[in-house]
């Protein structure tokens, strides 16, 4: 009790609001009076005892009736029976502490650990998409870089050189626009693995984006046969892809550059190869060209020519011509093929065999398509409503195999006919034999689409595409136009060809136009075998629309033996 007494004296000394106190023993023995500095004398008087069920849990025993000091009542009076409870209480609070504190750490530990995980996982991740191509999970371009660099640093040690094979899937844009691109997705994963399984261990292909993937070939001993590379590689895509239902044919046009014999630096290795790849698709695709010096002039060429054609489609300074197409037996004019021209101030007159490839590997076809329809149509439409037309029965325009492909394209005609005015039955495609073999089940559809809206449907340099006659038989055309290259062998060895192609173009109810008519002779022979309607230089060359209006003016009519005047 001492002690305690002298424990509770210490802490009244730092209570500044108790100026005196009374300490009381077990059974109400004066212990101590407490009295701070300043504060009157009192005279203790002891506490009445306290049953032992009064007293608290925590040892402490309230004295209900205020204690006496002077006679007077001086405040509650608390009597503790022991300090030792408060002891065991700050242990266990110690303890307590002690143990959350470890939780803590170890909770603590445990959230570091995870945190470390996570941010492995996100620089694995990061690391990933920086250097994995997230479709075919084959390195991409930053890791071809990389590795280029290596490779030709490598070869400077070695006195080695290094190869690269560009190669861009053909036709690729037509799988995403017929199936969507999930499916062009899986496909480029298959095409990947393919490649991947048909290479040498020591070559490392790369997909550098959309359909474009190259393979970077370091040479090992004296033998450096990268053309045997890229006939490897054309050979493993020549079997057809299983995708879902489908059976794809995948074919590819590849470049082909050698360090240092054509660069000596990785950009102009990488453009060289690219040069060499449109060299390729311009030679007609499914195929490899190696890179020569030459090359780089025809490339510089094109972006010129591509820049100028921007430049004049911007302008306004394209413009069409007109060719008469002539019925053989009436000799009046049936139709017109709408062409295209463009006289360039720095080319001059450009051919649209030069410019129209051009146009289409570039994208401006689409815009310059769309422009060639808008444009003619408005024409016709003008001739039609000056009553002008009279024998005519359509205007063909040509449709490229890119235009074909815009899954827009048949609402811009629509869209066209609609604020030109003109009929859709005046208006007439023209769809090459290559264009509509390459994929034959979308474009039948398409084609049945034309159909529906009342356009006519003809098919564009006949005999050159190698079409079925299976499919022609399904294809919903009206016309069918020999390729000039077999006109232009009659008299002579095209007569049998032109004599069958004929044959069967009526035996399917088609009617038949010969281009490329450049002589009386061919004139004869066209109207002896059959022939419904004939267009070249011997009846009219391209003309502006100035031109062709006086020749409708005009009546015009070519000799026929069972003419009539036109109407």
């Amino acid at each position: 009790d001492r002690k305690a007494g002298d424990e509770i004296l210490a802490g009244l000394a730092l209570s500044p609001g108790v100026r005196n106190a009374i300490l009381y023993g077990r059974g109400g023995k004066l212990l101590a009076v407490y009295r701070r500095a300043g504060a009157p004398q009192l005279e203790a008087a002891a506490p009445p005892l306290l049953a032992a069920h009064e007293r608290s849990s925590l040892n402490f025993v309230e004295v209900y009736e205020p204690a006496l000091a002077n006679g007077a009542a001086a405040g509650a009076v608390m009597i503790r029976a022991t300090l030792a409870p408060l002891y065991q209480r700050l242990i266990t609070y110690a303890g307590f502490t002690l143990a959350v504190a470890l939780c803590s750490f170890a909770l603590a530990w445990l959230m570091v650990t995870r945190l470390r995980h996570a941010v492995r996982q996100a620089e694995t991740h990061l690391h990933n998409l920086a250097h994995v191509d997230a479709v075919t999970t084959l390195p991409n371009r930053n890791q071809f870089n990389d590795r280029l660099a290596f490779a030709l640093e490598r070869a400077d040690r070695l006195g080695t050189g290094v190869g690269l094979l560009l190669l861009d899937l053909d036709n690729f844009k037509l799988v995403n626009d017929t199936l969507g691109h999930n499916a062009g997705d899986a496909l480029l994963k298959l095409v990947a693995q393919r490649l991947s399984s048909n290479l040498r261990a020591s070559d490392v292909i790369f997909r550098i984006g959309g359909d474009e993937f190259v393979v970077i070939v370091e040479q090992d001993g004296a033998a450096f046969e990268l053309d045997s590379v890229a006939r490897n590689i054309l050979a493993a895509l020549g079997a057809p892809f299983k995708l879902d239902s489908h059976e794809l044919h995948v074919s590819a046009s590849i470049g082909v550059s050698r360090y240092p014999l054509d660069a000596r630096d990785a950009q102009t290795l990488t453009r060289s190869a690219d040069t060499a790849m449109y060299q390729a698709k311009n030679k007609g695709k499914n195929g490899f060209a190696i890179f020569l010096p030459e090359m780089d002039l025809r490339a510089q060429k094109r972006l010129s020519m591509e820049a100028n054609l921007r430049k004049a489609l911007h302008n306004g300074a394209l413009y069409l011509h007109y060719q008469p197409q002539i019925d053989v037996r009436s000799g009046c004019i049936s139709g017109v093929e709408v062409l295209a021209r463009w006289t360039c101030p720095e080319l001059g007159d450009v051919s649209p065999v030069d410019f129209i490839p051009v146009a289409e590997e570039s994208g401006v076809i689409v815009p310059l398509g769309h422009w060639v329809l808008d444009t003619a149509c408005r024409q016709a439409a003008s001739w039609h409503a000056a009553g002008l037309l009279g024998s005519i029965e359509r205007v063909a325009v040509n449709l490229s195999a890119v235009q074909a492909r815009h899954s827009a394209l048949l609402g811009d005609i629509e869209a066209i006919l609609a604020h030109t005015g003109l009929p859709a039955g005046l208006l007439e495609l023209e769809i090459t034999e290559g264009v509509l073999m390459d994929n034959v089940h979308a474009n039948l559809a398409l084609l049945q689409r034309f159909k529906d809206a009342g356009i006519h449907l003809s098919i564009d340099d006949f005999g050159t595409g190698y079409s079925s006659m299976a499919y022609l038989r399904r294809f919903p055309i009206d016309q069918i136009k020999i390729d000039r290259s077999f006109v232009h062998d009659v008299p002579g060895d095209g007569e049998p060809i032109v004599t069958a192609i004929i044959a069967m173009a009526h035996s399917l109810h088609l009617s038949v136009v010969a281009e490329g008519v450049e002589t009386a002779e061919q004139v004869a022979f066209l109207r002896q075998a059959g022939c419904d309607i004939m267009q070249g230089y011997y009846f009219a060359r391209p003309m502006a629309a100035e031109q062709l209006t006086e020749l409708l003016r005009e009546r015009r009519q070519w000799h026929a033996p069972h003419a009539s005047r036109c109407a």
